[in-house]
């Protein structure tokens, strides 16, 4: 199973050429700042024309419609399994999506550090092999390029140690796009693509009988996309 991986689209998401794939991951903040339903729809009618046979969308701290207007937001991202605080199953891969990250004022799925967290990241169920949350955990590809500070949390670290995922796929954090292999045989995923005014490329995931193996990692030329 090909799983094709992209978060901190911020609209541009028309700019974006994909690899091909079976699945579609994006890691939240699709929208762009002070977007309106129209935008939900644009997003929509995209991953609606994209031939990937799933397609999995995560909100982020920007999609605040999703928090906002929850009902509304959701109907209209029909081209897609939307995952907030819960879970699917794609041909026997089970799949766990969250959008909380530490507090951000004025930003959507802020929950505090701590106790508050916790009542998110204890709800991932064991055996999930492939965990998407907007954030990213403490410690892993959470920098920012000029700062050397961590901007994870640290339970969804002790979340992440508890269930054990093949796959953790986030953003949020810019700055910290890549690849990370864990302690504990988790391989760690920031797609966060927006780069200053570029976009990088999709990181690419294949699931086999011998586990996960990163196919493609270069950047992206954001001017090859349809708009």
């Amino acid at each position: 199973m090909r799983f094709v991986c992209i978060s901190d689209t911020h609209g541009r998401h028309r700019e974006l050429t994909l690899p091909a794939g079976d699945v579609l991951i994006h890691a939240g903040d699709f929208l762009p700042p002070g977007a309106s339903f129209e935008a939900i729809d644009d997003f929509n009618q995209w991953l609606g024309d994209l031939p990937h046979p799933h397609k999995i969308v995560v909100a982020g701290n920007h999609d605040r419609l999703f928090e906002a207007s929850p009902k509304q937001a959701r109907q209209r991202l029909s081209h897609a399994i939307y995952l907030e605080n819960s879970g699917t199953s794609i041909a026997g891969v089970r799949l766990w999506g969250c959008p909380v990250t530490p507090v951000i004022p004025e930003m959507a799925f802020a929950v505090a550090r701590g106790a508050a967290s916790n009542k998110f990241w204890n709800r991932i169920p064991m055996h999930t092999s492939v965990l998407i949350t907007h954030g990213p955990p403490f410690g892993i590809l959470d920098k920012e390029h000029i700062l050397d500070s961590h901007f994870g949390c640290e339970q969804l670290t002790k979340a992440v140690l508890r269930v054990r995922p093949q796959l953790h796929v986030f953003g949020h954090i810019h700055g910290g796009y890549g690849a990370e292999e864990g302690p504990n045989g988790t391989r760690f995923i920031n797609c966060a693509l927006l780069n200053a005014s570029q976009l990088r490329k999709p990181v690419v995931i294949e699931l086999d009988a011998e586990g996960l193996s990163l196919r493609d990692n270069s950047p992206v030329d954001a001017h090859q996309g349809k708009r």
